[in-house]
């Protein structure tokens, strides 16, 4: 039994609506800029309340106005039609290539705990002001524009070289699109039929952890979707990259808090505004001075317990900051933006701290969702993304 299905009705980009994921974003106003340059984006219909013409509007006031360009859109010609199929998906990066497949999946199969019945394993904790802005996106459009991305575990190998073969077969994609950082991303629409049938198989058959789309999966849930859209990849295909933080503003100077990072049992030395290499340690930055710091790890903690992005959550934030992850002078920062970024908007004044984190292998990352243990919130920075906008589901 397979969890994978074909999209019943699904439209395809005709080359012009792709676009960057709604929470890719460390500045809203980027938002806004892309969907300027290219009104096409299918952002301006996921972050409805970003774009020109309804800045000023909240995201619930701005919902007529997402389900207005997804109509425009289609009826100019900017996705075509294409019923039952699942879509063969390339990403072509500077010479690496990855895969994956665009299928519905079972919503019934989500699990998010060992003790939960189901082959898709939800691993991390979510903002539930998110969730709530994608059920009422998709109940507006009566469309989902953003897969979730699900990694193969079981059978990975199989799987990505059943894609790349398909693809080395499937003659000129019916549409492509290049994203920021110059992948190529190419779709194939696949009818029923045996390479799509063994395809669904692979993709659909064993445990599948959410490596992208955490809000996304949970609001199919909560918005009582029977499936969902996904985008089925391999291990193989698939980098975490840092997710790193920003502090917009501190309650002391940033001697005061590496004080009470040292009371609370912290190691701080000089460091640099960089990534570090390997984890055990995170790297700050404010006032222009970088420290390295070793926060303190909970000796009947867990595995997850112990990382360092809960140490982060644990030590750093609510401990010596007194701040909630969900606090709005947080901002969570993905792996397209470099070290530099962060530290220029620290000494431009936008923000008062930054916090370098060290990445989780993609091998730690298999390991803990198959053990059932839960990431803590924006851990894993998946590269490269499934693009939103190519593939749409029509779900009412």
């Amino acid at each position: 039994m397979t969890v994978a299905h074909p999209i019943p009705t699904a439209w395809l980009t005709a080359g012009a609506t792709g676009a960057q994921n709604y929470d890719e974003f460390a500045d809203d106003a980027e938002i806004t800029e892309i969907i300027e340059a290219n009104p096409s984006s299918a952002l301006a219909i996921e972050m409805p309340h970003r774009a020109p013409g309804s800045l000023g509007k909240s995201f619930a006031e701005s919902l007529p106005d997402a389900v207005v360009r997804l109509t425009q859109a289609k009826d100019a010609g900017a996705y075509r039609r294409s019923d039952d199929v699942v879509v063969l998906y390339r990403i072509s990066d500077h010479g690496a290539t990855a895969y994956g497949l665009w299928c519905m999946v079972d919503t019934d199969q989500i699990s998010t705990s060992a003790d939960e019945p189901g082959l898709v394993i939800r691993n991390e904790d979510v903002f539930l002001e998110k969730v709530r802005e994608r059920v009422a996106l998709f109940q507006a459009l009566g469309h989902l524009l953003s897969p979730v991305l699900l990694l193969q575990t079981g059978r990975g190998e199989e799987l990505h070289a059943a894609l790349a073969e398909a693809a080395a077969q499937a003659g000129a994609p019916a549409a492509t699109d290049v994203d920021p950082a110059g992948r190529t991303h190419a779709i194939w629409p696949l009818a029923a039929g045996p390479v799509a049938d063994r395809l669904r198989e692979l993709a659909g058959t064993g445990e599948l952890v959410v490596a992208d789309g955490n809000h996304r999966s949970l609001a199919a849930q909560s918005g009582g979707l029977d499936r969902f859209l996904a985008v089925v990849t391999t291990p193989a295909s698939v980098a975490i990259q840092p997710y790193n933080r920003l502090v917009h503003q501190l309650d002391a100077p940033i001697e005061e808090l590496l004080e009470r990072l040292e009371k609370a049992g912290a190691q701080v030395s000089p460091g640099t505004a960089t990534v570090p290499a390997q984890g055990g340690t995170v790297h700050l930055y404010a006032d222009g001075r970088a420290f390295a710091v070793t926060l303190p790890r909970d000796p009947h903690g867990s595995v997850i317990d112990n990382i360092d992005h809960a140490l982060v959550e644990r030590v750093l934030f609510a401990d010596a900051l007194g701040l909630e992850p969900g606090d709005k002078r947080i901002t969570y920062v993905g792996g397209d933006y470099p070290a530099s970024w962060l530290a220029e908007e620290v000494d431009a004044g936008r923000s008062a701290l930054a916090v370098l984190i060290a990445p989780v292998t993609v091998d730690d990352f298999v390991e803990v969702n198959l053990a059932r243990q839960k990431m803590p919130r924006k851990s894993t920075w998946f590269t490269p993304k499934a693009r939103g906008g190519l593939v749409v589901a029509q779900v009412a």
